[in-house]
């Protein structure tokens, strides 16, 4: 490595700073977010209830800023969806917004046709099986019970097809 001999650094260093391992640095105070006695009382309380007898005040102040970091997030999260309330896709080309009033009511008779050839086209395929079922019937000289039961199941499926 370059001439350098890693284990003498690693010893010159532990030499010269050796008051600095192991303590804690910190470039601003720990304030806490929520009122520090408040919060402290109601974890004991719940924790109480749970059998615990101590809670320290590091986990109180841990609380106090994962609470902080949620609000934080959680209003970041707000804001977004209020800045893209108010966006409203104004500065896409994408999309247009129309008034054409007339055009929209033609679409709208547009798929009520299509719906309605196609209840049409089901109703026509149900009457030609019922009139195979007693051309077949007739030719092949069946009871006229067993055609009568598979006209009214015909019967049935025409009308649970007009009614969805």
């Amino acid at each position: 490595m370059a001439g350098v001999n890693l284990n003498e650094e690693n010893a010159r260093i532990l030499a010269t700073s050796s008051e600095l391992v192991g303590t804690k640095i910190r470039s601003c105070k720990d304030e806490s977010f929520l009122p520090t006695g408040l919060l402290h009382r109601r974890i004991l309380d719940t924790a109480k209830k749970l059998g615990v007898t101590e809670v320290p005040l590091e986990v109180v102040n841990f609380i106090s800023h994962a609470t902080q970091s949620r609000l934080r997030s959680l209003l970041e999260k707000v804001s977004a969806v209020a800045q893209h309330r108010t966006d409203g896709g104004k500065d896409e080309d994408l999309h247009e917004q129309s008034s054409d009033v007339r055009s929209q009511l033609r679409f709208f008779e547009q798929l009520e046709r299509m719906e309605k050839q196609r209840k049409d086209e089901q109703e026509r395929e149900i009457l030609l099986k019922a009139a195979k079922v007693r051309t077949h019937a007739h030719v092949h000289g069946r009871s006229s019970q067993s055609f009568y039961t598979k006209d009214k199941e015909i019967h049935i499926n025409y009308k649970i097809l007009n009614y969805k």
